[in-house]
């Protein structure tokens, strides 16, 4: 499984090795490299960047591609050459996709995420959970799969928590640390991810609010 008990507090868009320790300094349990896109992304990483982070980190804590690649065998092989052992695919990847990547990296955690853009991402959830090891619900927009400061409704969210349950899912879009508390009290997720809402005004990650995220996450959780 993706973590080991305790929330799974993700930082994601990380292309750099101060980054993502600072990114451990602040709390986090999983890294996210954005790797492989087909939409825009300005902290898309390249394959040897993430590769260095994985070695620098010594796969410590969970170290996550992040993909939109669509073929389950170049998403499997991407995830080798940089030495990952989770795989989240946030492209629109159909449910025989998803079970194709299990096949081809049988040891290899697959969370799926989930565009929550209306009520029809309820089934859509339903379609995957049996599939994944982990579900992600984000935001997006017509040129953006994630990344997109945008929150969505939570109502949603808590139902698809509800329905795909005892399935882990982890809630993500325009999470920021000053309404990440009430996101958790409202949708109940197993853990939560966050990208543009701790970078700071020239798009690097801000130490300070990372720390601010974590901190305000993890008292949520344990109150939730």
């Amino acid at each position: 499984m993706v973590w080991d008990g305790g929330p799974f507090l993700k930082i994601c868009g990380l292309r750099t090795e101060n980054e993502a320790r600072a990114a451990v300094a602040a709390g986090a349990t999983a890294l996210g490299m954005l790797v492989g896109l087909t939409h825009r992304a300005e902290d898309e990483a390249s394959e040897a960047e993430a590769g260095h982070l994985v070695s620098a980190l010594a796969s410590w804590p969970t170290m996550v591609l992040v993909t939109h690649l669509l073929d389950p065998a170049a998403i499997a092989a991407l995830a080798q050459r940089i030495g990952v052992t989770t795989i989240q695919m946030h492209g629109d990847v159909p449910p025989e996709g998803l079970r194709a990547v299990r096949g081809l990296a049988p040891d290899t955690c697959l969370i799926k995420a989930i565009h929550v853009t209306g009520p029809d991402a309820v089934g859509r959830a339903e379609a995957f959970a049996p599939l994944a090891d982990a579900l992600l619900l984000d935001s997006r927009t017509a040129d953006r799969l994630g990344g997109t400061g945008k929150t969505h409704d939570w109502t949603i969210s808590r139902r698809i928590v509800a329905a795909v349950a005892p399935v882990p899912v982890i809630l993500a879009g325009g999470l920021t640390p000053d309404n990440v508390a009430a996101a958790i009290e409202q949708v109940r997720p197993a853990g939560v991810d966050v990208n543009s809402g701790v970078e700071d005004p020239t798009g690097a990650k801000d130490p300070a609010r990372m720390r601010a995220f974590i901190a305000s996450a993890r008292s949520a959780f344990r109150t939730a």
